[in-house]
């Protein structure tokens, strides 16, 4: 298996070198040159595998180049933390099931893919005997998750970029109280959209990127993307366990999306073979992507048009993963991703509603947006149903999912994080206050070291000279 850019100038590399990269040379991100795909077969005899033994298989299917013994090895070390069964379902009734993404160190589904990615950089990085300096953005769960997970490796430094004053209290601490050595928080005056370009701006400078060994751990990266499609496996295969005949049996899937990668997977999944009948994408207030794909006119907004929402995760305007999803709708055509990213750059947008239709009937994706009082009802009304507590970010999913059920087809529904990183919230909607262990209180009340920077490449450059691992 082969990897291409999404504009076509970049020469096939095996999985093992595009985890290297981030951006691939041209710009672009990358991609199969071939989608892997399972027949019903070989689905149905991975039903009794556990999550590890799943996820050495389907992210067999992308890392060709890296021996199955060795994958198998990753895997397990990835997952060892995660309590059984590392992604279990809850039905919270009305039709709906949780997907439980947040049992991870982070209490985020980021967990699900950093993890993976935490063992099979150090794995390659040793095999070539080399450093990678991670540049990262988060507008929240991402930037702990990759620093939970590579804080201490001797061949990687991370470089976070996060929003100042733009993230709860509880995913502040999670980042700003480590002090490794080797983690570096830099909270940009700005929007998650600026951190976000400040990352692409440096690693399109490639003499500045190869000189400082320059990689990615935001969802451009690949390996997070292979990684997030194995729960959409274990999340069939378990919905489906009780049933006579699965072989074929779709279900629906609705996904909190900023950044477009959790969903992405999902496009990954059901192109693999995994019975997909809808993916539905829930955003907040920041809906740029639902009216992208209910209008096909792509429209991101500025930073002051940003909005700061209780679902911050999700407070993006600009999706870096919608390329990999335009590349595939415009037939893979390197030239007219090229043109649509350069109507976007002339005039703001880029029109590709004549493609439209296709988001629902070739590519099964629908959407929806929730706002503040929307979480808050959806929140109250799940804990009174089935005494569940949901984060923000997964009442963005239910309540949007609530308005895409289908009789006879089970709506599963990714959860983002657990309600404690976001207590406030989960107050102000049941008056109930989340109660926090030991551990997490502590981690509250850690001392931060962040360094606060201007929105300034030049600084941000200075910055990373000065400390990187070479």
């Amino acid at each position: 298996m082969q990897y291409i850019s999404t504009r076509g100038g970049m020469t096939p590399q095996p999985f093992s070198e595009t985890l290297l990269e981030g951006l691939a040379p041209d710009g672009g991100l990358a991609v199969p040159e071939r989608m892997p795909r399972v027949d019903a077969a070989t689905l149905e005899s991975w039903r009794g595998l556990s999550y590890p033994e799943l996820a050495t298989e389907v992210l067999g299917l992308f890392a060709t180049d890296i021996p199955r013994g060795d994958l198998a090895r990753m895997t397990a070390a990835a997952y060892a933390g995660f309590p059984e069964p590392v992604v279990p379902l809850r039905p919270i009734g009305g039709g709906i099931t949780l997907v439980g993404l947040s049992e991870g160190p982070t209490l985020a589904f980021k967990d699900m893919a950093m993890q993976f990615l935490g063992q099979v950089l150090e794995y390659v990085l040793e095999k070539k005997d080399s450093v990678l300096n991670i540049l990262g953005a988060t507008s929240g769960d991402t930037g702990s998750a990759a620093e939970h997970a590579l804080r201490g490796k001797e061949r990687v430094a991370v470089f976070m970029l996060s929003p100042q004053g733009r993230m709860s209290p509880f995913q502040r601490a999670q980042m700003y109280s480590l002090h490794d050595e080797n983690v570096h928080n830099i909270a940009v005056e700005g929007v998650f959209d600026d951190c976000q370009n400040l990352v692409k701006e440096l690693a399109g400078d490639l003499d500045f990127k190869r000189a400082q060994h320059l990689g990615a751990v935001n969802s451009i990266n690949l390996a997070r993307i292979t990684a997030q499609t194995v729960y959409y496996f274990w999340a069939w295969l378990r919905a489906t366990d009780a049933l006579e005949s699965p072989q074929g049996f779709e279900v629906s899937f609705t996904v909190p999306s900023g950044n477009f990668g959790n969903i992405l997977s999902g496009l990954f999944a059901k192109g693999i073979g995994v019975p997909i009948r809808r993916l539905v994408l829930a955003a907040n207030e920041n809906n740029v992507l639902d009216e992208f794909f209910r209008t096909g006119v792509y429209r991101p907004r500025s930073a002051a048009e940003t909005l700061a929402t209780s679902s911050p995760s999700m407070d993006i305007s600009k999706a870096s993963n919608l390329e990999r999803f335009i590349f595939e709708l415009l037939g893979r055509d390197p030239q007219r991703v090229v043109a649509a990213w350069r109507d976007l750059d002339e005039q703001g947008f880029f029109d590709l509603s004549a493609e439209q239709p296709r988001f629902t009937g070739e590519f099964g994706i629908l959407s929806g947006t929730s706002t503040h009082a929307d979480r808050l009802a959806t929140i109250r009304s799940v804990h009174e149903a089935s005494g569940e507590l949901i984060d923000p970010h997964t009442a963005d999913g239910v309540k949007v999912a609530r308005e895409h059920l289908e009789e006879g087809v089970p709506m599963l529904v990714l959860e983002t994080a657990k309600p404690e990183k976001f207590s406030e919230t989960i107050t102000e909607a049941t008056g109930l206050r989340v109660a926090l262990g030991d551990d997490l209180a502590a981690m509250l009340d850690a001392p931060q070291r962040v360094t606060e920077m201007a929105d300034d490449a030049a600084a941000l450059r200075a910055f990373i000279e000065a400390r990187a691992l070479r």
